[in-house]
């Protein structure tokens, strides 16, 4: 029995890490529609958020530099003009209760979510909080996406997405 039970939990994790780390979805790193520096401990350059569109998909893809390992990820999105992200009292976002926290693939240095525009209902213009937990030389780390502060009293911040679409040829619009 105890030969069963060891046998399953392992097929199921190599089928489980092999699933994590399959990615149908062809993306062009190099074009992303919009992209944002992910800051560890509020001032080391950890890496990247790039957020690009392919078909009908939205993908937010968080990378790391070679210092850093990511360990976990949070991710809000919303239309900037409504209650997109949960908030304390005080103004700071509330991680864990961010919407996403299962991305579609993931290794050391890189998560990426794969979303259906159709269920996400955004505007054109979009506002997303990318949150991580990494590891590198200065330990272990909390890190955000480079852009605007909440209004609260920490560090976290928000960025806001204008004219990221997909173009003629199935690629994602520079808004800038």
């Amino acid at each position: 029995m105890f030969f069963l039970l060891f046998s399953a939990c392992t097929e199921t994790q190599i089928l489980d890490e092999e699933l994590r780390n399959v990615n149908p979805i062809t993306l062009d790193s190099d074009d992303p529609c919009y992209s944002t520096t992910l800051y560890a401990g509020q001032h080391n350059d950890a890496g990247m958020v790039t957020v690009q569109i392919d078909e009908d998909n939205l993908i937010v893809t968080f990378s790391s530099n070679e210092d850093w390992t990511i360990e976990l990820t949070h991710l809000a999105l919303g239309n900037c003009d409504e209650d997109w992200v949960p908030l304390t009292g005080s103004g700071n976002p509330q991680i864990g209760q961010f919407e996403f926290t299962d991305p579609f693939s993931i290794t050391p240095h890189e998560v990426i979510y794969i979303l259906s525009m159709e269920d996400l209902n955004l505007n054109e213009n979009f506002c997303f909080a990318a949150h991580a937990e990494v590891d590198g030389l200065t330990g272990g780390e909390t890190a955000w996406a480079q852009g605007t502060e909440f209004d609260g009293n920490s560090w976290a911040m928000f960025s806001e997405v204008t004219e990221c679409e997909e173009d003629d040829d199935g690629g994602s619009n520079t808004p800038f």
